[in-house]
């Protein structure tokens, strides 16, 4: 599985960019795309307290609810 990370597209962009491990490795990129072992790879920094952990946080479509 790979991770597709898109700022523009980040819900908290701007709140947490500082604290967004993405950000402070690489600057914010346009797009970015991890692998599982890249995020095996930053969660193990981030668990050490070496990084900030990855703050990207997406949209999700709203549940339907229908009526009775």
């Amino acid at each position: 599985m790979t991770t597709h990370i898109d700022c523009d597209t980040c819900l908290v962009r701007g709140l947490h960019c500082h604290d967004c491990v993405v950000t402070v490795l690489l600057g914010p990129p346009d797009e970015l795309i991890l692998d599982d072992g890249d995020r095996e790879a930053l969660d193990a920094l981030a668990a050490g307290g070496l990084v900030p952990p990855l703050r990207l946080v997406t949209p999700m479509p709203a549940p339907i609810i229908e009526s009775a």
